[in-house]
């Protein structure tokens, strides 16, 4: 990734390996999670996706062989051949909650995660 990008970036991505689903124009996705921040999301691009730029999605980020998930409005950013990149739009409080602990273990330092959570506040 290019330095300028990187130092611009205000939330970590966290890899992660989950499946997830994509809803869209009344149509639904099944992919897998590549990588997670508190402001987006990167999964692999499914078959057949032919959803317009800056398209409001929801993803549903299953965790815990899907009994807990982590559920994003969010909308469409970047298409690449092998993947699709969403910016967080609106976040439920459980949802954020379970974000909220797997970017902190993680990360593994407090202030990293005080400082993205003020960045996502602004």
């Amino acid at each position: 990734m290019p330095a300028k990008a990187t130092e611009k970036r205000k939330f970590h991505r966290i890899s992660f390996d989950a499946p997830c689903e994509l809803h869209a124009l009344e149509r639904l996705w099944t992919t897998e999670v590549l990588d997670i921040s508190l402001k987006g999301v990167l999964v692999k691009r499914p078959e057949g996706w032919d959803v317009p730029l800056n398209q409001p999605c929801e993803v549903v980020v299953h965790l815990d062989g899907q009994q807990a998930g982590i559920v994003m409005a969010v909308e469409l950013k970047h298409v690449e051949a092998h993947r699709l990149g969403f910016k967080c739009q609106y976040i439920d409080l459980e949802s954020a909650t379970h974000l909220k602990r797997l970017v902190e273990l993680n990360l593994g330092d407090q202030v990293l995660l005080d400082r993205e959570f003020a960045h996502l506040i602004d």
